[in-house]
């Protein structure tokens, strides 16, 4: 058992009493796909004007949609090929609008720094989920890299409640260009019949850090997620320029001041 997959099960029994009403009132997926876009654009809106705490209550609202749509899919026997099409094309709307929403706020501000960084975040985050799409038109699977969607909105969502947005955006970043790279090496390697690299001895751990191929809710997993969070919570938001963080301190500072 690990804390992100106690996690998981603990969200996952609410949300199987939304998909069992779904379900009852005979709601089409493709419906419930639609509607957490619009609610994600006004995720997006409420972003750009700093409102962070209502961004991520909407946020949340929206992903209840975007996570049980595919089950009500399942669960009614609608499930078709425009649906899946339907529903990876609508998500790469709802990741723009949250990324807008922030690059029109650090705008407003005059911080054209992190005007760039969302919007590098907001490139890399899109060709994730495209080198993917491409790959697998050419290979069985690439679900490499650890910077996938869900851990995208669930960042944003912590950024939110916490105002440490700027941390967010750089992890994204940064997680999201390695991501795209392992994808890329990844798919070659696959094509020209290359082993992929060994995960064994010390060096395995570089290739596990970087090279990302362990599952959700493993040990590994759990420990990007406690890095991650040590970041964006420790990291004092002065160090990084945040233009909207209340106060200069990270966790630690603010605990031991």
């Amino acid at each position: 058992m690990t804390f992100t997959g106690a996690i998981g099960r603990a969200c996952y029994f609410p949300l199987r009493l939304i998909i069992a009403a779904c379900v009852r009132l005979r709601i089409h997926p493709n419906l419930l796909t639609f509607i957490g876009v619009l609610i994600n654009v006004a995720a997006g809106w409420e972003l750009a004007f700093g409102h962070f705490v209502s961004a991520g209550v909407i946020m949340i609202v929206a992903n209840i949609f975007d996570f049980i749509d595919g089950k009500v899919a399942t669960e009614t026997g609608l499930t078709s090929a425009f649906g899946g099409f339907w529903d990876s094309v609508i998500d790469r709307f709802s990741d723009l609008a949250l990324s807008l929403g922030l690059i029109c706020l650090y705008s407003s501000l005059h911080r054209t720094d992190y005007v760039l960084i969302t919007s590098v975040q907001m490139v890399f985050a899109t060709m994730t989920s495209y080198t993917r799409a491409r790959a697998e038109s050419l290979i069985a699977k690439c679900k490499v890299g650890f910077m996938e969607r869900p851990e995208r909105i669930v960042l944003f969502m912590i950024g939110a409640f916490t105002n440490r947005m700027a941390a967010v955006m750089w992890v994204i970043g940064v997680l999201a260009v390695v991501t795209v790279i392992n994808r890329i090496i990844y798919t070659y390697r696959e094509l020209n019949g290359y082993p992929q690299p060994s995960r064994d001895g010390v060096p395995g751990l570089f290739v596990r850090a970087f090279y990302w191929t362990d599952d959700r809710a493993t040990v590994a997993y759990d420990i990007w997620v406690i890095a991650i969070l040590a970041f964006v919570w420790f990291t004092p938001p002065d160090w990084l320029g945040d233009p909207m963080a209340a106060g200069g301190q990270g966790l630690l500072q603010y605990l031991f001041n």
